[in-house]
């Protein structure tokens, strides 16, 4: 009876610990609802603004401080931005070729057989539509609407 009590608490633990280790594995993540936001070295407008990001700039939250949230950018710079500036609107962005004069294809469809219907550098921002066996349907601010390969891009 003993070993059957202690088998269960170690198969309830071992679930708990599963389901908070598989919850942190998923990182929430944000985007900018706004233009030239600020995002600072701190969790309040007493610190210095590192940068400014524009509308749909995706984000993965660290942590939160009151209504600050600590977060993370594709090229791994951390700060702070106020709550009411970000959202759950899904944005990707592209995460290739820095330094580069190299674009990556757009497309039609969810695969290199389709069409180009457009290009993009690194660092362009798009909103997300839909993911499709590691395509993103993306549609940037200029109304392009089209297909990337997932692996090029940041974001959810």
């Amino acid at each position: 009876m003993k070993t059957a009590l202690s088998q269960s608490k170690i198969i309830i633990l071992s679930s708990l610990l599963l389901i908070f280790i598989s919850g942190s594995a998923f990182a929430k993540m944000v985007s900018v609802n706004g233009e030239r936001v600020q995002v600072r070295s701190g969790a309040g407008t007493k610190y210095t603004v590192k940068w400014e990001y524009g509308n749909g700039f995706p984000l993965k939250v660290l942590s939160r401080k009151g209504k600050w949230v600590k977060v993370k950018d594709f090229e791994g710079d951390t700060g702070w931005i106020y709550s009411s500036y970000v959202n759950s609107e899904q944005h990707m962005i592209v995460k290739v070729n820095k330094g580069k004069k190299k674009k990556i294809n757009i497309r039609s469809g969810p695969s290199t057989n389709y069409k180009k219907v457009g290009q993009a550098y690194y660092g362009v921002v798009f909103q997300t539509l839909e993911q499709k066996k590691g395509w993103a349907k993306v549609k940037h601010e200029s109304g392009l609407t089209g297909w990337v390969k997932r692996s090029l891009l940041w974001g959810f």
